[in-house]
């Protein structure tokens, strides 16, 4: 497959380098989530994040907002909550004798939304509008939101009681699905020396973190990823990859007897737009199918729907991923 030459580094390469150096830094043991965090940010797209309590994920997505140019908002989904709780709503001003309309925390760059699945369809349904439409609407309002906003959601997989399942629309609005673990024991190690070290500096609080990225510094990094050059084979590996979950048929009987529902054609924008981002954030002018391999399974994971008869057997759906990888041929 023929590709371009590999060129230096650029100036924004190099600071978006060093942003991953200094999230990795203050976030240890989750290279994975930082990553994609950073991918998503050049995608220009949501994440949705599932672990167990106690693993960095609002430490990182906090992190990575004091880092650019950018507000950040944590939401905590409860069941009570009201899509006004979100959007913002209209309030009457006595004084003016009229209404004026409220901003929610979706007018944030970088929304957390905490336990996303404890929140009930209405409020799901808001947060869909701000995601997919990049606006909301309150009464017969529509308002437009900051032209960088993302939305990184998490997922408890520990507890399922009191919960709403996200819908399959909803689910295919994130642009991946982040499942993250525990860290290893050196990881373990370096998390507690760098809680005794932030213990010990709170007499004297550090000041906060430099901005190493503008507004302006991340929409030109986009325009940067999204120009990266990919082979026309390549990119006919990618639609082949989405096809054979919608036809598993042609790769077997066993695939097709996992696979309920297959990817839409948003599987296929998503990875070639985090392929594009992460061989940008590596440092290469060009895709490498080594790029595909690394955000396949986030970006499918939520995407491939497994059948009754799948779920019975305790297939999941990285397993599936694994074995389309197996079966469809690289160029």
């Amino acid at each position: 497959m023929d590709t371009p030459e590999h060129s230096p580094l650029s100036p924004l390469q190099q600071r978006c380098g060093r942003l991953r150096d200094d999230l990795r830094h203050c976030i240890i043991g989750q290279p994975q989530l930082i990553d994609c965090l950073l991918v998503a940010l050049l995608a220009d797209g949501h994440l949705l994040v599932e672990g167990a309590p106690g693993l960095a994920k609002t430490t990182a997505v906090k992190a990575l907002a004091a880092r650019i140019e950018a507000d950040f908002h944590r939401v905590q989904f409860t069941p009570d909550l009201l899509p006004a709780d979100l959007t913002g709503t209209d309030v009457f001003r006595p004084q003016a004798g009229s209404f004026e309309f409220e901003r929610g925390p979706l007018f944030h760059n970088i929304i957390l939304a905490d336990e996303i699945n404890r929140a009930p369809a209405k409020v799901q349904s808001a947060l869909l509008e701000a995601m997919g439409e990049q606006q909301i609407t309150v009464g017969r309002s529509t308002w437009k939101l900051p032209d960088l906003f993302m939305v990184m959601a998490t997922q408890n997989p520990i507890e399922q009681e009191g919960t709403f399942s996200l819908p399959e629309a909803q689910l295919d609005r994130f642009l991946m699905h982040v499942t993250i673990g525990y860290p290893d024991a050196a990881s373990e190690l370096a998390i507690l020396k760098l809680a005794r070290e932030q213990a010990s500096r709170r007499a004297h609080p550090a000041p906060p973190p430099q901005a190493l990225l503008s507004q302006s510094d991340v929409f030109a990094a986009r325009d940067a990823a999204m120009a990266v050059h990919m082979a026309p084979a390549l990119e006919e590996y990618l639609a082949q990859l989405v096809l054979a979950t919608r036809d598993a048929g042609r790769y077997g009987a066993e695939l097709k007897r996992w696979i309920a529902w297959g990817g839409s054609p948003r599987a296929t924008i998503a990875l070639d737009r985090c392929a594009r981002a992460h061989a940008w954030l590596a440092g290469r002018a060009y895709v490498l199918p080594e790029d595909v391999h690394a955000i396949v399974y986030e970006v499918l994971r939520h995407r491939v729907l497994l059948s009754y008869e799948a779920q019975a057997e305790g297939v999941t759906p990285d397993q599936v991923i694994a074995r389309l990888l197996d079966l469809v041929p690289l160029p």
